[in-house]
């Protein structure tokens, strides 16, 4: 039997309350990571995730929200699957478990903690107008890949979770 392609699976992160450049750019990454096939993955709730999940539709794509209540009517009006866990900021271990790479814009504490997870867990991260983040023995590390624009990020997001995908292909 053939092995099928993974379908690759981008998680968005970002905070809930956003200004309107940071929503635009939520926006532009949500529409380039529909425009080359993947999947978005993302909290479900407003702000950052909502921006992101319109734009993968208005593109045809795909969007998962992955909602910290265990209420799906919750989740913001962009999101195809809605996932309700109960959970809190628990549920983001899955949103970066479910991934093969992630794209974090903006954010607050929320955003710091699914940065930390993506990097426990040794996912790819690719930054726009982000925290940053190394530890204090290693300055000159970056942990988090910087990009510009939103069509850099997916592009650099896309490549890495081709990447990550055959790193961990198994059989």
């Amino acid at each position: 039997m053939k092995k099928k392609e993974n379908i690759i699976k981008i998680s968005v992160i970002g905070g809930s309350q956003v200004d309107s450049e940071i929503y635009n750019l939520a926006y532009e990454v949500g529409r380039e990571i529909a425009r080359n096939g993947a999947v978005l993955i993302c909290g479900g709730l407003s702000g950052t995730m909502e921006a992101a999940c319109k734009g993968a539709k208005e593109e045809g794509g795909l969007t998962i929200g992955i909602l910290p209540t265990a209420d799906e009517n919750d989740a913001n009006k962009y999101v195809d699957i809605k996932i309700p866990t109960g959970m809190g900021y628990a549920r983001n271990v899955p949103i970066v478990l479910s991934s093969h790479a992630v794209i974090a814009i903006d954010g607050s504490y929320g955003t710091l903690s699914e940065i930390g997870y993506t990097l426990t867990f040794n996912k790819p991260i690719i930054g726009l107008k982000t925290w940053e983040v190394r530890p204090y023995y290693s300055e000159n590390t970056p942990y988090i890949i910087r990009a510009k624009t939103a069509k850099e990020a997916v592009k650099l997001a896309i490549k890495e979770a081709r990447d990550y995908i055959k790193k961990n292909q198994t059989g």
